[in-house]
């Protein structure tokens, strides 16, 4: 398989090493009646929710958020059932704001399927998602803490900011640096961390471990971000079922865009102004292609995606050497090294 561009073409995919693998065999069973969770919870007797629902969820993914809080609760000891509930409640939270996410974007396809709203209309989409986000806050309630009910309803709301802000700077080539971080860490982070946050509440540890977990899930997700953006751009995308160029397309200007804008020429500079701004893309994507490859933006990216890794990683430290420390370690490579 291609390497992605302006990535070490030195580096091969044979020698990568990182996985998901360790998590997922340490949360296997648990991850198992999440799974079963969450398909009793789809249920309802208006038969759209459920189908439009199994649509989603059915169409792939690797459940990472719905992972990182039964790993999360692993690491701190934890071994009952409330882990399971939550984890099912963090996966209805994220699967409502694809749902919605879809239809602002006007997506077509996601991991190469028919998105909902592109088979069923943005309508049902929008209340089926208004719908999980619903079941999110039953099982919250369900769970009886004050402390998950305000960790996981801030994180939804915090989402639900972000993605206006990111509505807000569509068409703005000047976004800054600190606009850009702002949104993904609001739309996509701030989940990252609840779902970690709440797997150590559940096992009752230390306000300073928690904060720990807080500060892993949040770095971990702008990481994810970044590579996600980074993506975008890049050859592995058709690999991952996704076409090359949606946020390009959709006027967002992403770490790839930003980085090249800044240091482009003032005739460089009116491109991406007339191809953002103006909207007027047709046939552009290859220039903007040339020049995101000319000013090697995508392993800029990565190397931000690295920075934020690596703070993950070290939020940890915190926590005893472990098999379930060092999966949570390995997942944050694995998020990073899907670039390749």
């Amino acid at each position: 398989m291609e390497l992605s561009p302006n990535l070490d073409k030195n580096s091969s995919k044979t020698e990568l090493k990182a996985s998901l693998a360790p998590l997922m065999d340490i949360v296997a069973e648990d991850l198992k009646d999440t799974n079963q969770l969450i398909l009793d919870r789809m249920h309802s007797d208006v038969e759209l929710i459920p189908t439009l629902a199994r649509h989603l969820i059915a169409a792939g993914g690797k459940r990472l958020r719905p992972v990182l809080t039964l790993g999360a609760a692993k690491l701190c000891g934890y071994e009952g059932d409330r882990a399971k509930k939550l984890a099912a409640c963090v996966e209805f939270i994220h699967t409502a704001t694809l749902l919605h996410d879809d239809v602002v974007d006007e997506s077509d396809l996601r991991r190469g399927n028919e998105t909902a709203n592109a088979v069923w209309g943005n309508q049902a989409s929008v209340l089926v998602g208004d719908f999980l986000f619903s079941r999110s806050f039953q099982l919250m309630v369900e769970d009886g803490s004050l402390e998950v009910l305000r960790i996981l309803s801030n994180a939804s709301a915090v989402i639900a900011e972000g993605e206006v802000l990111q509505l807000m700077n569509v068409g703005d080539v000047n976004v800054t640096e600190e606009s850009y971080y702002e949104v993904i860490a609001s739309k996509t982070a701030a989940l990252f961390a609840a779902a970690c946050q709440v797997g150590g509440v559940v096992a009752d540890r230390p306000k300073e471990e928690i904060d720990a977990l807080e500060d892993f899930g949040m770095n971990l997700g702008i990481a994810f971000q970044l590579i996600d953006d980074a993506l975008d751009y890049s050859a592995e995308q058709q690999a991952l079922g996704k076409t090359i160029g949606d946020d390009f397309r959709e006027g967002k200007v992403t770490m790839p865009v930003l980085l090249a804008f800044q240091q482009g020429s003032e005739e460089e500079k009116a491109f991406w102004t007339r191809v953002i701004e103006q909207q007027q893309i047709e046939g552009d994507l290859a220039k903007a292609l040339e020049l995101i490859e000319k000013y090697n933006t995508i392993r800029g990216t990565f190397d931000a995606a690295l920075k934020y890794g690596q703070m993950a990683k070290d939020a940890l430290s915190l926590f005893e050497d472990s098999g379930e420390k060092s999966a949570l370690i390995c997942a944050v490579d694995f998020a990073i090294e899907r670039a390749y």
